[in-house]
């Protein structure tokens, strides 16, 4: 692919220096812009941007050229267009197989997730699911949703495993995640979440469960280098503190980064196990108090909270504006999956932050794009437009103010991806 030149950009949003990870506090209401301008893309890498007048005149778009290699240049221009960096999503489970539109209606019926998943149904009907689907039959599903997550101004984002449930399915998830990074020009992260919930054939017996995905699972996973994050579903029903632990370690052993579902159904303890470890980021929060806001404050680990489950379940949301103002960061995620949150739309998801947990448009936008690159490890190379980040960006089709896009939040607003 050939370097780009875009031009004539109406107004580039979302940028940061070189080295800001993340925003936290007062800082995640701060967004820079650049009206007028342009913004050079080499070798799949922001090279440069600046004002229009630097490359607006035909001499000095000549000379600009020329300083750039011109013959590999392709020049775009962008027609007073709005570029903003690309969503970046840190927590989705987009590989799973068919659906669970049945526990939809038993929701509405008056069902609690806890109680559909303590009738057998819930993660154990999808990993039921996935254990008779081929692997390229998941492929195919999962390339779907990946297409739409893109086609929804999503370019990084985290896929998770944990409908498997048996060592051999878990496998065939991260391969099916692996093949997605090899077919798709996007950033994608791999977790292990073997530990999502129970597999079936040991009902009763979680502890050899866990044993299985300390033992046998995790070594798996690892000599087939398919995660790079280790997960645990540490709540009420699912798993311990005290489990979590030990699955945490043995991922650590072969260099998986802990990541953790915390907090969603009870203050579970999730939050401090995962600080224990340095966890890339604490998911969900549902349910926090401030010993955890606390516990967080003299950590690096990034609060995530997944608006679009609580939206789907009913449940309260996370206290995203209390963590902003007590100076902390937050991040965002869509928690795509079949059963809590059926949408993989980060601009609903920014939306969400606004409206129901009260985030400002600048914060709720920085929570879905530099903090949530943080909360997957990708700060480096995603979250804004930044020199030396990759070209990942959502050119919308006018310019507008930044709360447009969570204001009319269903309103069509992009014109095109570059990946």
């Amino acid at each position: 692919m050939k370097d780009t030149l875009f031009v004539n950009i109406g107004r580039i949003v979302g940028i940061l220096p070189q080295g800001v990870r993340k925003l936290c506090g007062k800082d995640m209401g701060k967004v820079e812009t650049l009206d007028n301008a342009y913004l050079l893309v080499k070798r799949g890498k922001i090279a440069s941007f600046g004002p229009m007048s630097d490359v607006d005149e035909q001499n000095s778009r000549a000379v600009f050229l020329k300083k750039n290699d011109a013959e590999s240049i392709q020049v775009v221009d962008l027609s007073g267009k709005m570029l903003l960096p690309a969503f970046c999503d840190a927590h989705t489970h987009i590989v799973y197989a068919g659906d669970r539109q049945q526990e939809f209606v038993d929701k509405i019926n008056g069902l609690s997730y806890e109680e559909i998943a303590k009738r057998g149904g819930g993660i154990l009907n999808s990993a039921d699911l996935l254990h008779s689907t081929s692997e390229d039959e998941l492929f195919r599903q999962a390339s779907g949703r990946l297409e739409e997550m893109i086609s929804q101004g999503t370019l990084t984002m985290e896929i998770k495993s944990g409908y498997g449930l048996r060592t051999e399915d878990e496998l065939k998830m991260l391969r099916v995640i692996r093949r997605l990074k090899e077919k798709y020009p996007v950033t994608i992260k791999s977790t292990f979440l073997g530990a999502h919930a129970v597999g079936r054939e040991y009902a009763g017996r979680q502890d050899e469960y866990v044993d299985l995905v300390c033992n046998e699972m995790i070594p798996a996973v690892a000599s087939g280098n398919l995660a790079d994050f280790v997960d645990v579903f540490c709540d009420e029903g699912f798993f311990t503190v005290e489990q979590t632990d030990r699955i945490l370690k043995a991922g650590m052993k072969y260099g998986m980064r802990p990541k953790i579902h915390a907090n969603e159904l009870a203050v579970s303890g999730g939050v401090q196990v995962g600080v224990k470890y340095n966890a890339v980021s604490v998911d969900h929060l549902e349910r926090t108090t401030d010993v955890e806001m606390e516990v967080l404050r003299n950590s690096d680990t990034m609060p995530l909270m997944l608006p679009g489950a609580s939206f789907f379940l009913g449940m309260p949301y996370g206290r995203a504006k209390d963590y902003v103002r007590a100076g902390l960061p937050v991040a965002l995620a869509s928690d795509c999956n079949p059963g809590s949150s059926p949408s993989c739309d980060m601009r609903f998801v920014m939306a969400l932050g606004c409206i129901k947990m009260r985030l400002t448009p600048e914060e709720s936008f920085n929570a879905c794009t530099i903090n949530a690159a943080c909360a997957m490890g990708c700060e480096d190379v995603a979250g804004s437009v930044t020199v030396g980040k990759k070209a990942a960006f959502i050119v919308t089709n006018k310019v507008m103010e930044l709360g447009f896009i969570p204001y009319f939040h269903h309103t069509p607003f992009i014109d095109r991806v570059f990946a």
